[in-house]
């Protein structure tokens, strides 16, 4: 058998390289890429080593563990001995994810009965069945950046979940409960009351209004027809003007609610000073929540114990 050492050497630096980029991204840590190249170099130095000395002390459980802290010392540095854990920690889960991820794709496609030459079935059970190379140096890159999309994604939505918190509005003495979303973009405020202004979307605020209503009142966000206020909702709907993100004049219309409900951080906030502003549409499309608050809603009202 010819083992080209040189070939299977490079693809596993090209293999451990991806891995502590990938590391590098999942942490958020500012290395440069020299520093990543150099960390690769060594740990693809496990081929000659593993190849020449295959019962070196780097062969057992314990020396492969002192030779990935080596790697991590070697791509990114010691800071501290809890930054240098989970800089390892998250090493391993990267490569375990992208390993079984090659397994997977690696048994989907495989082909599990086959006829031999004799005309005989067989079944392969996915286990002798070897990857290849070439498998292995295709799939790798699209795994990896799988892997990559999927974590990052989870990162965003654990974020945003983060900044939920349940709301309870108040209009015309009935209430409603919904999720809000504490929007640091979000700065509307009324210029003549000084007010903050939070957005519901329609499915949220139909709940207040019969279907003729709701047609009114879009018909006077579309022409500015404030004959077209429905005669039950005079007393409750102003327009707020407010400049666009492009610097022309718009306008939005307001609800002037009775009061709402935040549970933030274990505490309970109410306030009255507030209006409620309508989006004609949805404000996202997991209905995850149907209300984006204004960031002053948090600090300004008065809170009290839940």
């Amino acid at each position: 058998m010819t083992i080209y050492l040189d070939a299977v050497w490079m693809l596993n630096f090209l293999l451990d390289m991806m891995l502590l980029l990938l590391t590098q991204a999942l942490a958020r840590e500012s290395i440069t890429k020299r520093r990543i190249a150099f960390g690769s170099v060594i740990a693809s130095l496990i081929v000659p080593i593993s190849f020449y000395f295959p019962d070196s002390f780097f062969s057992g459980a314990a020396g492969k563990i002192m030779y990935s802290i080596l790697i991590i010392f070697c791509s990114f540095g010691y800071k501290s001995f809890y930054r240098m854990m989970k800089l390892l920690f998250l090493f391993y889960f990267v490569s375990f994810s992208i390993g079984g991820g090659l397994i997977a794709v690696h048994f989907l496609f495989q082909q599990p009965v086959s006829i031999t030459a004799n005309g005989i079935l067989t079944v392969n059970h996915g286990f002798g069945d070897p990857i290849s190379w070439l498998f292995v140096m295709i799939g790798f890159p699209f795994v990896l950046l799988f892997t990559k999309r999927r974590m990052d994604r989870h990162v965003a939505e654990k974020i945003r979940y983060d900044q939920l918190c349940p709301v309870t509005i108040k209009i015309k003495q009935e209430s409603f409960p919904t999720s809000g979303y504490i929007d640091s973009g979000n700065q509307l405020v009324d210029p003549i009351t000084k007010k903050p202004v939070i957005l519901c979307d329609e499915p949220f605020l139909k709940q207040w209004f019969s279907e003729e209503d709701w047609k009114l009142l879009k018909q006077l966000q579309e022409h500015l027809d404030f004959t077209k206020i429905p005669k039950a909702w005079e007393n409750y709907i102003q327009i707020i003007p407010y400049q666009g993100v492009q610097g022309n004049s718009m306008f939005l219309l307001a609800i002037r609610p009775d009061e709402i409900t935040i549970i933030y951080e274990n505490k309970k906030i109410v306030t009255s000073h507030f209006l409620v502003g309508i989006q004609f549409a949805e404000l996202t499309k997991d209905k995850s929540y149907h209300c984006l608050l204004q960031p002053q809603m948090i600090h300004l009202p008065a809170i009290h114990s839940a």
